[in-house]
């Protein structure tokens, strides 16, 4: 007979608001109390879900034939943060096919264009910054990088509309984890920028307007599915969005580098005399260090046994992101922030997950990973080496209860100076 364990499980007939309430730690806090990284609780109305953490559970989380992601993640995540029918809620065939469309946006060539516009807008915005009284990083990180992902997906923007489109983005990510208004502001934000953006491929479609063929837009709004047709405009508008919206959320990275540098000036004083190689490393640090997404949702495809514990059919699995980023198994003295960590460190796809998991072009690891590694790297290397600044007292405590978190100020700079005239 296999072997069979009864799991730990977090008694209570919906435990969603104890969830909410712990935030990030919520799962590593039962890990520390069962002493196991498996435990079965109940969530979103009830639905039994089992909670895991570890390297094991993140090869586990992507095995295809164990997991699926259709019907998984809450409607409210798919109202605001991804979208009806987007990409992260497919599976199998479909979604390998609809993966291979971002990945090809992801090429060296384009990696390296996208590079060339982030500097260009952080030159422009850094003539703004020297006349300002104080600059708000993360607010302007949101629009500029509005600008950045527009530019490069071919999504043309007029000057009087950037920063509409700036606000309906950052609401969309930042009411990922949100109940009551912040919710509601990025369910209308999707519904408005979904319209603008079903518009633009119709235009394209029409020929009433022409972009690049190396782009988003123009890839996506040609794009054939498995079957050969095309996807309907509305589908179109989501997946652009799935370009977009991530895009602009590198601003809650970069706000978090900017704090680092901050907190550890002898990290900032390496950044300025190492390698630029070091940059990898504190920016890969930054990104296993501070909170941005917390879990990732899946549900069980068939019945099946993983180290003496049943899932069974249909049962949610939620994956530990931050707790797995901080295991004591995988990393030694989590809690410290340390970029040496990663010199020499071989690469590993289900230990180290910021933005998920498994294989890039056949799984669910985010398409986006490079690109947000390279625009991260540019605008550190922006604020070590182009611009002085100083950073004035205020509230940089981030809060581990809200989805995403970010440092309370929202890390103000002030004092603004160009280097090298």
């Amino acid at each position: 007979m296999p072997y069979r364990e009864q799991i730990p499980i977090d008694t209570g007939i919906d435990n969603t608001v104890k969830l909410l309430l712990e935030g990030y730690n919520y799962i590593t806090n039962r890990r520390n109390q069962f002493g196991r990284d498996i435990f079965e609780t109940r969530l979103l109305g009830g639905q039994k879900a089992i909670c895991v953490a570890g390297k094991e559970a993140v090869n586990m989380f992507y095995d295809e034939k164990k997991l699926i992601r259709q019907g998984a993640a809450p409607k409210r995540l798919r109202q605001t943060l991804f979208g009806e029918h987007a990409i992260q809620t497919m599976d199998g065939e479909s979604h390998r096919h609809r993966k291979e469309l971002f990945m090809s946006l992801m090429t060296r060539e384009r990696l390296d264009d996208i590079k060339t516009i982030m500097r260009k807008h952080l030159e422009r915005a850094s003539e703004k910054w020297v006349k300002q009284q104080e600059v708000v990083l993360y607010s302007e990180m949101c629009q500029l990088l509005t600008k950045v992902a527009c530019e490069w997906a071919g999504v043309p923007l007029k000057e009087n509309e950037w920063s509409k489109r700036a606000n309906e983005l950052e609401a969309m990510f930042d009411s990922a984890g949100a109940l009551g208004g912040r919710h509601w502001k990025g369910r209308n934000a999707r519904n408005f920028a979904e319209s603008w953006l079903k518009g633009l491929v119709q235009d394209v479609r029409n020929n009433a307007i022409e972009v690049p063929q190396n782009t988003a837009l123009y890839k996506m709004a040609w794009y054939q599915d498995k079957d050969g047709v095309l996807l309907h405009e509305q589908i179109v508008a989501v997946e652009l969005l799935n370009i977009l919206r991530p895009i602009a959320a590198i601003a809650v990275y970069i706000t978090f580098g900017a704090l680092a540098l901050y907190e550890h000036p002898a990290e900032k004083e390496k950044l300025q005399t190492k390698p630029s190689v070091y940059f990898e490393l504190f920016v890969q640090e930054v990104r296993r260090y501070y909170p941005f997404f917390p879990v990732l949702v899946a549900r069980v495809r068939d019945d099946f046994l993983w180290n003496g514990h049943d899932f069974r059919k249909g049962n949610l699995v939620l994956l530990d992101i931050y707790g797995t980023n901080h295991d004591p198994d995988i990393w030694e003295h989590p809690d410290m922030f340390d970029p040496e960590r990663f010199k020499d460190r071989d690469d590993n796809l289900y230990d180290f997950i910021p933005q998920g998991g498994g294989d890039y072009y056949r799984g669910h690891r985010c398409p986006g990973e490079w690109l947000t590694i390279e625009l991260m790297k540019e605008t550190m290397d922006f604020l070590i080496h182009h611009v002085e600044y100083e950073v004035p007292k205020q509230d940089l405590r981030f809060s581990m209860r809200r989805f995403p978190s970010l440092p309370k100020s929202r890390f103000i700079i002030h004092h603004i100076r160009r280097k090298n005239g």
